[in-house]
């Protein structure tokens, strides 16, 4: 049996297609059998009935009570007992006053006396001491001088049984067959059915990671086993654009942590080569300082994505004041908004609360304040506005920076994409910041979208479910 559970799929299919083909033969070749044989015994009971009638009417007594039987046509033959009907007669007290000679002495039931049972019985089997069985039946009759005598007639069962079990044979010969022919038919079909799947699966096991953008072949994408090879092909699909993805990380991230090391190094060579007072010392380790904190800035963000990506950073859900949120995110970013000579202005509804983990709501409200300002021109004015929906809690981040390309909607979110390529490391940062504020959001069940109009200026949209709403919650 395991050995057919390990079997290929078109094998137990065969298996099992015919293991329900023959129960269900077995089940009609029973139910067959059975009809067959009640309808047998119902024409034997009809001849027991025709031949009791047509006995009767020759039984006679004469005047001294003596019983006379006028014709024996239809009685068994000595030489065939079993054709024709064998005969006894039982006198009113219980007297044998006839039996067929092909009896042989044998009785067809204990002795028969009138009154002791009805006088029409229904007709049943017996089996004589030699083995032969009967259909009998039995009737009292009443003679021509008053007298009753009770008729047995029988009928010899062998010809009904010979039948019987000739069909039987003829079924246990026949089912097999069929059942081992349409077994193999079915083998043949199924193998011919799942031939797709044996070439979908030697054309998958062809495919590799450096040939994800292989697909399968599929002939007819409406069938079964064409929408598994659709739902395959997406399946490869969305892996190359993993894969694609983790390369663009893997390089982009290489290079953003090789230029501040670089930076580093160079500063110290051209420190150790060149050499200064106090001062110039103190330069030099401050510009390593610096680039070591943009470093460490940016390993922390990749930490992040990665913690994120690996599904390992647990929510600690609070009751979150979203305005309270937005005034404690602006605070962290006066002293850039001030080297610049900017403003930022929070306003909007003070009451509106959330459920939230507050550091990872906080982080992206300050990614998404960090990037106004630092795309913003000098003495301009980033606002902040915190309002609500029926069921939404939104803030939104107003700047009146540059503004996105239409073209570039769509990917500010995904990982190291700035809109301005030639834009510096130093004003442009790393690229991280608008991914991770995305990924915070969505940990709230929450979106968050872009909107710019033509010409200068963007404006960044939060929405998180408000306490009690039915968005769910991940």
């Amino acid at each position: 049996m395991s050995g057919l559970l390990q079997a290929n799929l078109r094998t137990r299919l065969t298996v099992l297609y015919a293991s329900l083909l023959a129960a269900a033969l077995l089940l009609y070749a029973g139910g067959v059998s059975a009809l067959f044989l009640h309808n047998l015994r119902e024409q034997l009971d009809s001849s027991l009935d025709r031949d009791v009638e047509t006995v009767e009417g020759a039984l006679s007594a004469d005047a001294n009570g003596a019983l006379h039987i006028s014709s024996r046509e239809g009685e068994a033959e000595e030489d065939e007992p079993d054709r024709g009907y064998l005969l006894e007669v039982w006198s009113a007290d219980g007297q044998l006053l006839y039996r067929s000679e092909q009896l042989h002495d044998q009785a067809l039931g204990l002795p028969a006396r009138i009154g002791s049972g009805p006088s029409r019985q229904s007709p049943r089997s017996v089996r004589l001491p030699s083995g032969m069985r009967l259909r009998t039946i039995n009737r009292v009759h009443h003679l021509g001088n008053g007298s009753a005598v009770t008729v047995r007639l029988a009928i010899s069962e062998e010809p009904l049984w010979r039948e019987f079990w000739e069909m039987v044979t003829i079924l246990g010969i026949g089912l097999p067959v069929t059942v081992l022919l349409v077994a193999f038919t079915g083998y043949l079909v199924a193998a011919r059915a799942l031939k797709p799947v044996d070439s979908m699966a030697q054309r998958a096991a062809q495919i590799t990671a450096e040939q994800l953008n292989e697909r399968l072949q599929i002939e007819n994408p409406n069938g079964e086993l064409g929408q598994l090879g659709t739902a395959f092909n997406a399946t490869l699909a969305r892996l190359e654009r993993s894969f694609d993805q983790l390369r663009r990380f893997t390089a982009d991230a290489s290079h953003e942590l090789r230029t501040p090391l670089t930076a580093i190094q160079s500063v110290g060579e051209v420190s150790l080569r060149i050499p200064g007072d106090v001062n110039h010392y103190r330069d030099t380790i401050g510009s390593m300082l610096e680039e070591t904190n943009r470093l460490a800035q940016l390993v922390d963000s990749l930490l992040t994505m990665a913690r994120a990506d690996a599904g390992r950073i647990q929510l600690h859900r609070v009751d979150v004041n979203l305005f309270d949120l937005a005034d404690e995110s602006v605070g962290l970013l006066e002293v850039l908004a001030e080297e610049k000579q900017q403003t930022i202005q929070v306003d909007g509804n003070r009451s509106i609360t959330v459920t939230a983990d507050r550091t990872l709501l906080r982080q992206a409200v300050v990614n998404l304040l960090h990037n106004a300002v630092k795309y913003s021109p000098d003495g301009s004015e980033v606002r902040v506005r915190v309002r609500e929906t029926e069921s939404n809690a939104i803030v939104e981040v107003q700047d009146d920076g540059p503004g996105i390309p239409f073209e570039d909607r769509g990917r500010i979110f995904e990982r190291f994409y700035r809109v301005d390529k030639s834009r510096t490391r130093v004003a442009g940062g790393a690229g991280l910041g608008l991914s991770i504020a995305q990924w915070a959001i969505s940990m709230h069940a929450g979106t968050i979208e872009v909107q710019c109009e033509p010409g200068p200026g963007s404006t960044f949209r939060i929405c998180l479910p408000k306490m009690g709403s039915s968005a769910p919650i991940r």
